[in-house]
């Protein structure tokens, strides 16, 4: 985008684009009318009112990042507005002689299969990359985006405003390590792709899967975890077990009775492998602390007192 979108937190500012308060709290059951909370068309600022629009005159969002919708969802949500009507408005803008979706599209697509000729809506002027970044963000903060199209929306938000991954968090209200962790699930192959679009494999699946050095192993775990209902602790121990057998195995050598015990008491803090090296005189060596996923490794430097945001 040539224009520099504004710096605000839009996690928390959305509300700004919008024109009221957003919740961007984790999904919850709400009126069947109205659908999952999403952040919200709330209330509309002065001079503005709720109008009823045409469906035949209203265009889709250009830039939804969501890919997949739950049809029987939407046939639920079709039943409650055929009963109820739409409780909440969409939000829309004037382009061309027709209108394009801002937000609301679950409620849109419901009431096409309700089969309703009009639906109630509020127009608002919108610049492109406010719609963007409205559509993006609304998407962003719903609990139900499978892992890739969430991954997606991240990437397309970072490269659209042309955000560091720490920008972005700041922007979105989001910790820099969620969105760092979803755009490295692009880095899988695509049959692991479509295991988590499914459901058929957790974000924490994968993200243990991404340890190993190759595609090809990575397809032959995802598989294996999915034919065997494997559990994602199951899953982490086969990769650790890939990894550790793969790296030669030292020459044993006896080690003085106190580093060993060291060694065994930061085990027991750290809950992972730990290795002293000191040298003869004692008095300079090396600790070396094992972990074996990014989740591990965000523990472990919690634990430490430290952050990967502090580092980078």
């Amino acid at each position: 985008m040539a224009k520099k979108a504004p710096q605000k937190r839009l996690g928390r500012g959305l509300d700004s684009l919008l024109g009221g308060p957003v919740s961007t709290t984790k999904q919850q059951k709400s009126n069947p009318a109205v659908g999952p909370i999403t952040p919200a068309e709330p209330d509309k600022p002065a001079g503005e009112s709720v109008q009823k629009v045409s469906l035949g005159r209203i265009k889709a969002n250009p830039y939804q990042p969501r890919t997949v919708w739950d049809e029987e969802q939407l046939a639920e949500l079709a039943s409650s507005i055929k009963a109820n009507g739409v409780i909440q408005p969409i939000l829309l803008r004037k382009n061309n002689g027709h209108f394009e979706l801002i937000a609301g599209e679950r409620r849109l697509r419901a009431s096409q299969m309700a089969e309703l000729e009009e639906i109630p809506a509020i127009v608002r002027d919108v610049t492109d990359e406010e719609m963007l970044e409205i559509a993006l963000v609304e998407n962003i903060h719903r609990s139900d985006l499978n892992p890739i199209e969430r991954a997606h929306a991240y990437q397309r938000y970072i490269a659209s405003f042309n955000l560091t991954q720490s920008q972005a968090a700041e922007r979105l209200g989001e910790n820099r390590s969620v969105i760092a962790n979803h755009l490295r699930l692009l880095d899988l192959p695509k049959e692991i792709h479509e295991m988590l679009v499914n459901g058929q494999l957790s974000m924490g699946h994968a993200r243990a899967i991404l340890s190993l050095p190759t595609d090809e192993l990575r397809r032959k775990l995802a598989n294996r975890a999915l034919a065997g209902r494997l559990s994602v602790r199951e899953v982490e121990r086969l990769v650790r077990k890939h990894l550790e057998g793969d790296k030669p195995k030292p020459e044993k050598s006896e080690k003085p009775a106190h580093i060993t015990d060291l060694e065994k008491q930061l085990r027991s803090v750290l809950g992972t492998k730990v290795s002293i090296k000191a040298r003869k005189k004692g008095e300079r060596g090396k600790i070396t602390i094992d972990f074996y996923s990014l989740d591990e490794f965000d523990r472990l430097t919690e634990i430490l007192g430290l952050s990967r945001d502090e580092q980078n």
